[in-house]
């Protein structure tokens, strides 16, 4: 099994990463092989609703001048998919937008291709406006007919500065019961039938 996590912070081992180091290291103790891809920060077209993905049907999007095919092929290949994001102006990042946006209609036009994948959000916020960016995730998530594990709060660390997350003990510890949470979710959908 796998875990595929897409930072959309620009910052690369900011408060965004260091939440998703705690998520991942309950995932690998459970046996769950991990991969971060770096979006944030990455020159990332927004879709242009051409409905070229409609036509090919390839799993593809038409534009691939940048890495969203590269994360599309990971997201496939994937059993579970992270995303993540700070909050800007209580939403997510233009970048993490903009995956969500052109990933999400590829896979409609291939047979809602992350249907039945585990999928979680994980979030950085300074103060407010965190779970407005929470809920746009998931709702790409259960657009694409995913499965979505709860944790014991909504997934988020506060923090401002890089490293402020790592004095937020709620924040640390509800992404370590989200990275249980969703081993164990991922179990159970690899399980074997009777």
């Amino acid at each position: 099994m796998k875990v595929v996590a897409f930072n959309g912070s620009p910052r690369k081992e900011g408060n965004t990463a260091i939440l998703i180091k705690y998520v991942l290291a309950e995932l690998e103790k459970e046996g769950i092989e991990t991969e971060v891809m770096q979006v944030g920060g990455k020159k990332i077209h927004g879709c242009t609703a051409c409905g070229k993905c409609y036509e090919k049907m390839d799993k593809k999007c038409i534009n691939d001048k940048d890495i969203v095919n590269k994360c599309i092929e990971k997201m496939i290949e994937a059993d579970g998919i992270i995303l993540a994001s700070p909050t800007y102006f209580a939403d997510l990042t233009p970048e993490l937008k903009a995956l969500i946006d052109r990933a999400g209609f590829v896979a409609k036009a291939n047979s809602e291709m992350f249907r039945h994948k585990a999928g979680a959000a994980v979030v950085a916020v300074r103060r407010a406006g965190s779970i407005h960016v929470f809920d746009s995730i998931n709702h790409f998530f259960t657009i694409s007919q995913m499965i979505i594990p709860g944790s014991s709060y909504w997934n988020m660390g506060i923090g401002l500065a890089e490293g402020d997350v790592e004095k937020d003990e709620e924040g640390i510890q509800t992404m370590q019961t989200l990275g249980q949470n969703m081993a164990w979710l991922l179990k159970k959908l690899n399980a074997k039938p009777f």
